[in-house]
């Protein structure tokens, strides 16, 4: 699948007031050069400005959901701020640390199936639910399959 820029746009559109994100300027920019990730936001909360970085060939096979999961990680930036602050407080800023390592790998793990729960959930309310994309686990399946 090749990303349509104006498609994008389209679902952050529809998405920024479903998610009562319109205080917020959000451009989008479709990454041309190899990267692993479909999709990612790049947030400057205190302008309230944002970048939806979007893979040209995304490993996601359903774009809406895409655009719904990184406007979630913007809503919800804010508290993983906090959060993550708190994790340093606690921990220290030694990234090696083998504590500090474990309570960010949990809190990670938490906040990315907690936004893929409500991405799913509002899709699924809205009514545009398409088949929801495995993507990523296309290639532990093409390694295994091999």
């Amino acid at each position: 699948m090749s990303v349509n820029k104006g498609e994008v746009e389209k679902h952050l559109n529809r998405w920024q007031d479903i998610l009562r994100l319109r205080d917020w300027d959000i451009i989008v920019k479709i990454v041309r050069t190899k990267w692993r990730k479909s999709g990612d936001i790049k947030i400057d909360l205190e302008d309230k400005k944002a970048v939806l970085l979007v893979n040209r060939t995304p490993k996601c096979t359903n774009l809406e959901e895409l655009v719904i999961h990184e406007l979630l990680h913007l809503k919800l930036y804010g508290m993983d701020q906090m959060i993550e602050g708190l994790l340093s407080s606690v921990f220290g800023e030694k990234e090696d640390d083998p504590k500090r390592e474990f309570a960010c790998t949990q809190f990670m793990m938490i906040l990315e199936s907690t936004v893929e729960d409500l991405t799913k959930g509002y899709l699924s309310a809205t009514g545009t639910q398409k088949s929801l994309s495995f993507g990523r686990l296309q290639e532990p399946i093409d390694e295994e399959l091999e």
